[in-house]
């Protein structure tokens, strides 16, 4: 009982981290993530002096320098335009904020497990993704946990009742469908993993399961969830066919067992939902409204990529801002939400060019920090781009948690407390 008690105030401690919020009795820029990063500022002045020396790892202070000159980048900009928008120019400080959250969520890890592999992470990911999934149906369909939670974390439920979207604590909109791309590919790659090891694979079953209900009711919560499905199951599709040329193992054939058996339950649990309740019918129509009109008319197609490709490829208009870009961000001043678009109108190529390398460095640094996770790495690295296609975000977050972890992949006496936790 205690071993689940503190998994679960890991897990929500994780999910304060990876999906932050305010709350309804403190000032909104006191968000989760702002209290976590003084938390992580004080423990990080702690470690630097029981060692006697400052605690940043080269990558951390490589990807601190890169981050440090885009932002120099856009005070050009802001500055040379006289805009006063600082939305990318204080990036550093953002930088840091993200960087003391991640290393008071993995210093907390550590005074339980030791160690906080990347195995470790991803298992307490998965399942916070999850628990935001089914906390977003709870909230829509209990009226009186909707109004408990709308009570205690600030995060603009009534926008979003208006436009009628659902919502987990801190999970909303594009932002909720990065964090759960982000899992699913990393799910991909534990799923992989898992399977290799015939010790682990009973309890395989649950990180499919994870993996569906990330897919069907993150999408309900955002469509940009589709985007880590694809590479999460890529990086598992690519696996397979590496190894189509080598005997067919046991531990293989089990993995197709589990697949095929928990798509037999759940697709007709699906169609019966979908046809006897209204408000699954309505979800499930918008997280997969590509498919639905795929199906019933033949073009893949959604109002949001309509509404993208109509009006909002939207670039400078003279030389200079393509440069240097007109230091507008903050706003809907130019009428998109296309990252490529916001970014280059900001600070320009210039500018933007930085902001890509900062990624490329993280991608590059992350996988020479983990043994065998080239593919992961660059998987991760096209999220960034392929996202920028529909809005304007980084993924930082889930580097930040990369650069204070342990760089192991998995540790073994850990690895199996986790596994009976689970089970």
């Amino acid at each position: 009982m205690k071993k689940l008690f503190v998994v679960i105030f890991l897990g929500v401690v994780m999910s304060m981290f990876f999906f932050p919020f305010s709350f309804t009795f403190l000032p909104t820029s006191l968000n989760t993530k702002m209290i976590l990063a003084v938390l992580g500022l004080v423990m990080f002045a702690y470690d630097s002096i029981q060692n006697h020396g400052m605690m940043f790892s080269r990558e951390t202070l490589y990807a601190a320098v890169i981050a440090a000159i885009f932002s120099v980048s856009c005070f050009f900009s802001v500055t040379v335009n006289n805009t006063n928008d600082s939305s990318y120019s204080s990036y550093i400080v953002s930088f840091f904020v993200w960087y003391f959250s991640a290393y008071s969520v993995c210093s907390l890890f550590r005074w339980y497990y030791e160690k906080l592999s990347l195995r470790t992470l991803t298992v307490y990911l998965t399942w916070v993704a999850v628990a935001q999934c089914i906390l977003a149906q709870m909230i829509d369909n209990i009226p009186a946990f909707q109004v408990l939670v709308d009570s205690i974390v600030e995060q603009g439920a009534a926008h979003l009742r208006e436009i009628n979207r659902l919502y987990g604590i801190g999970a909303a909109l594009d932002p909720a469908g990065v964090r759960f791309s982000i899992i699913l590919l990393l799910l991909g790659w534990l799923i992989v993993r898992d399977g290799e090891d015939s010790e682990k694979i009973s309890g395989l079953w649950g990180y499919y399961l994870a993996f569906i209900i990330i897919v069907v009711l993150g999408n309900m919560i955002s469509r940009t969830t589709t985007v880590g499905a694809c590479l999460g199951l890529g990086y598992i599709v690519v696996y397979a066919l590496g190894n189509m040329s080598q005997d067919v193992k046991v531990s293989q054939l089990k993995s197709v067992a589990i697949i095929i058996a928990l798509l037999g339950l759940l697709i007709p649990l699906g169609v019966y939902l979908y046809n006897h309740n209204q408000n699954i019918h309505d979800n499930l129509r918008f997280a997969f409204e590509g498919f639905f009109n795929w199906i019933e008319t033949g073009e893949w197609r959604t109002d949001s990529t309509d509404k993208l490709n109509a009006v909002m490829w939207v670039w400078p208009e003279d030389m200079r801002t393509w440069i240097i870009g007109s230091g507008y961000f903050e706003g809907w001043i130019y009428s998109t939400d296309i990252g490529y678009c916001r970014f280059i109108l900001y600070c320009g190529l210039l500018g933007f060019s930085i902001f890509s390398l900062f990624f490329v460095y993280n991608a590059y640094a992350f996988s020479t920090r983990y043994e065998g996770v080239g593919l992961l790495a660059l998987l991760l690295l096209s999220m960034t781009f392929i996202i920028w296609l529909k809005v304007s975000t980084d993924i930082f977050m889930i580097y930040a948690l990369f650069l204070c972890a342990d760089d192991i992949i998995d540790d073994s006496e850990i690895e199996e407390e986790l596994d009976e936790i689970e089970e």
